[in-house]
């Protein structure tokens, strides 16, 4: 799996929903390769995009679709300033991965230590895990450029994720919360999607 992210400041939501949503009406049916898309805004305006596709090749060639650039083109002038992208080679699904069933949806960003320590914690403790965090029903962690770390994490509602947050924690699940946050060398940037825009193929 492959992964971009896209980041930008949103000038009006609703319009750039409505963007999105006639994207994947009438542009997702021709982009081969597409897997699903996680959307939405931040509360301070911040439109976060995750958008899976089968691999690298399959991003580009919808990338380079006379269709596809036409509707960035229109798009692009829903944004505030510059526009990011960030294209993670490597996927590791956690739970199964992303879900559409997600009422809440939280992406966190950062600069980790090793990728390969990365894999090696997240291959641990996925049954202890889902048996403790009932409320989070996937995620995907993306690997991008030599350092960097995208964890998009699928909840079933902000309020369940918040009391799962703070329930006590058996030592298993400790012990594996602290590799996870000991992985990561910068401050973590955490982007809470509180009414996801979510889509797989039709």
């Amino acid at each position: 799996m492959f992964i971009q992210v896209i980041e930008g400041r949103a000038i009006e939501v609703d319009d750039l929903h409505q963007a999105l949503e006639r994207w994947v009406r009438e542009l997702s049916p021709g982009a081969q390769g597409w897997l699903g898309t996680t959307a939405g805004v931040t509360d301070d305006g911040l439109f976060v995009n995750v958008a899976r596709f089968a691999g690298r090749p399959a991003a580009h060639r919808n990338a380079e679709r006379p269709e596809q650039g036409q509707w960035w083109v229109e798009t692009a002038k829903l944004f505030a300033g510059e526009v990011t992208v960030l294209e993670c080679d490597e996927v590791i699904e956690i739970l199964g991965g992303g879900s559409d069933e997600a009422r809440f949806v939280q992406v966190l960003q950062g600069r980790v230590r090793d990728h390969a320590r990365v894999r090696e914690v997240l291959q641990q403790g996925q049954e202890e895990l889902a048996a403790f965090r009932t409320d989070l029903i996937g995620a995907t962690a993306a690997l991008c450029g030599q350092d960097s770390c995208v964890e998009t994490a699928y909840f079933t509602s902000e309020v369940a994720a918040r009391q799962g947050e703070v329930k006590l924690q058996p030592p298993a699940i400790r012990e594996l919360l602290r590799a996870w946050q000991e992985l990561f060398v910068s401050d973590v940037d955490f982007f809470d999607l509180r009414e996801p825009w979510l889509y797989s193929p039709r």
